[in-house]
C-alpha cells in the first residue's frame, strides 16, 4: 500500500498581509453575525434562564467555544457542566443541552442531543445546517449561516474550513450571555466571586 507523506510547505506572513485578513475575517464575522435571527438567539437565552441546570457538548473547535460559554454562565450563576468531564451527572428533566455543529450530523454530538431529549431535557442548537439530524433533535435551533467545514470553495467565507461558524457561535454566546447579565443587574465583582482561584 502506498502512503502519502505531507511535507509543511514553505511559509511566510507580510504585515500587510495579516492586516488584510484581520480586515476579512472581521467583515465576515460582522456579516454574518447579522444575519443570524434575534428571535432564534432570543429563544436559547429563555431556555438557558429556565433550566434547572446547563449542560454543553460540542467537538473540536466549536466544543471550545461552548466550553467558554460553560464559563461564563458559570459566572452568572448558572449551574453548568460540560459534557465528557468525569464530574458531569445524567442530564434529566429540567436541564438544557447546548450543543454546537455546523454540519448538524457531528456523531458524539448528535448522541448527546438523543440521550438529553430521551432524558426529557431540553436542547438548543447552533448549526450551519436547519435540516440536519442535530436541528431535528432540538427544541429551538440558532442557524448560524456559515460555511460548514468540508464546505470548500462554496464562496460563503474565504476563510478555511469551519472558522467563520466558531467566531460567529463565540460571538453569538457572548451576545447571549452579555443580555442575561444585563438582566441581573449583578455587578461585575459579584460575578467575579464565582471566578476559578484553584489555578
Amino acid at each position: 500500500m502506498e502512503s502519502t507523506v505531507l511535507t509543511a510547505p514553505s511559509i511566510t506572513a507580510s504585515g500587510e498581509a495579516i492586516r488584510d485578513n484581520v480586515s476579512l475575517v472581521l467583515g465576515e464575522l460582522g456579516n454574518t453575525a447579522a444575519q443570524v435571527s434575534t428571535e432564534q438567539l432570543h429563544q436559547a437565552a429563555k431556555l438557558l434562564a429556565r433550566a434547572d441546570r446547563v449542560f454543553v457538548a460540542g467537538a473540536g473547535r466549536s466544543g471550545l467555544v461552548l466550553r467558554m460559554a460553560a464559563m461564563r454562565l458559570m459566572h452568572l450563576g448558572l449551574n453548568v457542566h460540560v459534557a465528557g468531564d468525569t464530574t458531569t451527572p445524567a442530564i434529566r428533566k429540567g436541564d438544557l443541552l447546548l450543543v454546537a455543529s455546523g454540519s448538524g450530523s457531528t456523531s458524539g454530538v448528535v448522541k448527546a442531543a438523543e440521550t438529553a431529549a430521551g432524558a426529557n431535557a431540553r436542547v438548543a442548537a447552533f448549526t450551519a445546517n436547519p435540516g440536519s439530524p442535530l436541528a431535528g433533535l432540538a427544541d429551538v435551533v440558532v442557524v448560524l449561516p456559515a460555511q460548514q467545514k468540508t464546505d470548500h470553495g462554496s464562496g460563503v467565507s474565504r476563510q478555511y474550513s469551519g472558522s467563520l461558524f466558531e467566531q460567529v457561535l463565540f460571538v453569538v454566546t457572548e451576545a447571549v450571555f452579555q443580555s442575561l447579565w444585563a438582566s441581573a443587574d449583578v455587578p461585575a465583582e459579584q460575578l467575579w466571586l464565582r471566578h476559578a482561584n484553584l489555578e
